[in-house]
């Protein structure tokens, strides 16, 4: 029993922070990649390609914090 509350409490602390840091550095790229497209129109096409990039390696590290999370909840009596 408590055994099973202490897993519970480690997956929503996972899941909290595997979703918190990676939303407020998406938010973070997003914001710095779309002031330097209004500074330099003419590299727009560049700075989206790498927004992309380091956007899918954020939600990668979200990714992770899932799989975790599930893992832990298959080891729940």
């Amino acid at each position: 029993m408590v055994t099973s509350a202490i897993i519970a409490l480690a997956v929503a602390l996972v899941m909290g922070i595997a979703t918190i840091g990676p939303a407020l550095a998406q938010g973070t790229a997003a914001g710095k990649a779309m002031e330097g497209i209004a500074r330099q129109p003419e590299v727009a096409g560049e700075l989206r390609t790498t927004l992309i990039i380091a956007m899918a390696f954020m939600e990668a590290l979200t990714i992770y914090g899932l799989l975790i999370a599930f893992m832990l909840l298959g080891r729940m009596d």
